[in-house]
């Protein structure tokens, strides 16, 4: 099962870790205001599509389970970044050190082709200038930023049903650059038909559910002594929370399961660098004094947000014991969820 869901994970863990080495630590060489300015505008889209998937697929029904009975699903979620993410608008964010011919530059869900920025700074009563390119983005497929898990659902007395989904702690990169992701949620379900009266009798199901997820993405940046910028000990780790609340109902026939759902959804990520960073910049003198070295202030409260209302629209499938789901959800990023599932009672 862990192969599994590591192959869904693959593809985001590994761009993730490619781009760590492509220059998210050269943002630093800025002033600290401004390298806040710059990983904000770089990774929103991709956390808060993040935030959205993360809260798609917890329901392919909203009958629950008779006591103890379970399904386990294995289901992922896509959340679709709009075209008008890609990139932004570099004068919007108002820098002080950094400049740039270009007026704009890629965002996580971009193009490859980061913009060409110069920094300009005081340092010791010396001004200073160093060069960087931005990262480019992740090439996602379908610019879809993926949320796969694994989920167990088990039915509970007094029409409750609890859901769990997880990711096992999965590692990837080499020694130098070791980087990991995992994932865990909770979530509650409480069926209301017979809140209704005679709605009990028809194929007609109400329930209301919450659930809460958490994930964590940490990569290592691998020592580097040349350039304009010298790593040691570098890691980046984003911490990623969402929740929802959903109102959810369907219509159940033995084979087809038609469902849908509205609510509210919210969630918020934080981004943190930790190790030594040290950015070499040009004072225009001959050698030996052409430069100047500077440890870097990395920037904190790097917070992402994402909140809004979801409507959602789904079938199932049901062949016996094997069932098989797929929906779409309008939100502040529309997402659409796959998954198959093993249903007993």
């Amino acid at each position: 099962m862990k192969k599994c869901i590591a192959l869904f994970l693959s593809f985001f863990a590994f761009s993730l870790h490619t781009k760590a080495q492509e220059g998210f630590e050269n943002i630093l060489l800025a002033d600290p205001s401004d390298s806040k300015k710059l990983l904000q505008a770089y990774f929103a889209p991709g956390m808060e599509g993040f935030i959205n998937a993360m809260n798609s697929g917890w329901y392919h029904t909203a009958k629950v389970h008779k006591p103890f009975g379970f399904d386990i699903s294995i289901g992922a979620s896509g959340a679709a970044i709009p075209s008008d993410r890609d990139s932004f608008d570099i004068a919007a964010l108002g820098l002080v050190s950094v400049s740039s011919t270009s007026t704009t530059s890629p965002t996580f869900s971009g193009s490859d082709n980061g913009a060409q920025f110069r920094v300009q700074r005081n340092i010791r009563g010396e001004n200073v200038t160093a060069d960087f390119t931005a990262p480019g983005g992740v090439n996602l497929p379908a610019n879809l930023v993926p949320a796969p898990a694994v989920q167990l659902n088990v039915g509970l007395p007094g029409k409750f049903e609890v859901m769990a989904r997880f990711i096992p702690d999965i590692s990837f990169g080499d020694d130098q650059d070791e980087s990991s992701l995992n994932m865990f949620g909770i979530g509650l379900k409480k069926e209301i038909t017979n809140w209704f009266g005679p709605l009990d009798k028809t194929p007609l199901h109400v329930s209301l559910l919450a659930a809460y997820t958490s994930m964590t993405v940490s990569y290592g940046i691998a020592d580097i002594t040349t350039g304009p910028i010298r790593t040691q000990a570098a890691l980046a780790e984003f911490d990623l929370s969402a929740f929802t609340v959903q109102a959810i109902a369907s219509l159940n026939f033995p084979i087809i399961n038609i469902y849908g759902g509205f609510g509210y959804n919210s969630g918020n990520s934080s981004y943190n660098m930790t190790g030594r960073y040290t950015g070499v910049f040009d004072t225009g003198f001959p050698a030996p004094n052409d430069t100047v070295e500077e440890t870097l202030i990395v920037p904190s409260d790097l917070d992402f947000e994402s909140n809004g209302v979801a409507a959602t629209i789904g079938a199932r499938l049901s062949l016996g014991f094997f069932k098989i789901y797929g929906s779409y959800s309008l939100q502040e990023y529309n997402t659409a969820n796959l998954g198959v599932a093993i249903s007993i009672r």
